[in-house]
């Protein structure tokens, strides 16, 4: 009887921290539009800022108060690495699908990562995969097609470099989920795998750089210190890595140690429709009717996801002790 209980107790646990990791990671979109409207930032310039700041400031927080959490293991370096490797790829592909495709086909082929999660986590994890799921996930990318304004027939007219960077930033996200999952059951802090994960993918990114030749124009660059003196752009980049950014993976992370990969990246799906309604308050954006009805149908999967059956899904998660940590 005591196990029953507090089954549907760490599944609502894990979906609460899931959500407020969300809601932070959705004020992520405002703080680069400012960086890279104000300041033609290129965006992979940004993005290895972004998770250098990251790094800096968690191992700063670890060696004030927490040195056990500098240490992955040995035996988790190589892991780490290829963690890092998947979260660089993840923001350089988003970044080119941009690119190629535009705002809006790119943030829904991005939040493809629900449906690839789903089948992935189903194959790799043995996560279920019952008709509430396949519903949720239906909901929750037709949510992100209105969502994104791409019901636009105009915004589909992608060439196949553009349709395949698009799909492979949203299995990028999906690997970059299930990477967490793995680190949770290897015994991994969730806080210890954000450093060395954005850490990793931070020097990665800086590499990237150097390819700008090979990269659509306006992309990337070698003038890190692309800011200069403008101290405000500066200060919306270090509080871009270190609220939106740390407060949003981190939670999200430590999630993955309570949650089925497939359940916490379907709340994910909850970012665009928070995204816009922060666009609305602090930009001043409307959203339009479709849009609303977009966000009213991701909320309804994540919704539809936390009610149908939470025993049975929370069954499926290891335990989360070192996630709470």
């Amino acid at each position: 009887m005591t196990a029953q209980k507090s089954a549907p107790s760490r599944f609502t646990q894990g979906y609460m921290i899931c959500l407020a990791g969300t809601t932070l990671w959705s004020f992520t979109a405002i703080f680069i539009r400012y960086l890279i409207v104000t300041y033609q930032m290129p965006a992979l310039v940004l993005a290895a800022w972004r998770d250098l700041l990251v790094a800096l400031a968690l191992a700063a927080v670890f060696i004030v108060f927490r040195r056990p959490l500098l240490h992955p293991g040995r035996q988790n370096l190589g892991f780490m690495l290829v963690y890092g490797l998947v979260l660089a790829l993840f923001n350089s592909l988003w970044t080119i699908s941009v690119v190629y495709n535009g705002a809006a086909v790119s943030t829904v082929l991005a939040y493809s990562s629900a449906a690839f999660s789903a089948v992935l986590g189903w194959r790799l994890f043995h996560e279920s995969l019952g008709m509430s799921k396949i519903i949720a996930v239906i909901l929750s990318l037709t949510g992100c097609v209105f969502c994104a304004g791409a019901y636009d027939p105009a915004t589909w007219q992608l060439n196949t470099l553009g349709i395949i960077t698009g799909l492979l930033s949203g299995l990028a996200f999906a690997a970059y989920s299930l990477m967490g999952k793995t680190s949770s059951r290897r015994g991994i802090n969730p806080w210890t795998a954000l450093l060395y994960s954005f850490l990793i993918a931070g020097l990665m990114l800086v590499v990237f750089n150097f390819f700008e030749a090979w990269l659509p124009a306006g992309i990337a660059s070698t003038n890190f210190i692309w800011l200069g003196n403008a101290w405000v752009g500066w200060l919306v980049l270090i509080s871009l890595a270190w609220l939106p950014t740390i407060g949003g993976y981190g939670l999200y992370t430590v999630s993955l140690g309570y949650l089925p990969v497939s359940v916490a990246n379907l709340i994910a799906t909850l970012e665009p429709a928070m995204t816009a309604a922060w666009a609305f308050l602090f930009l001043g954006e409307r959203m339009t009717g479709l849009q609303i009805a977009g966000s009213a149908m991701i909320i309804a999967g994540v919704v539809l996801l936390r009610v149908s059956n939470p025993e049975a899904t929370a069954a499926e998660t290891p335990a989360a002790g070192m996630a709470a940590d």
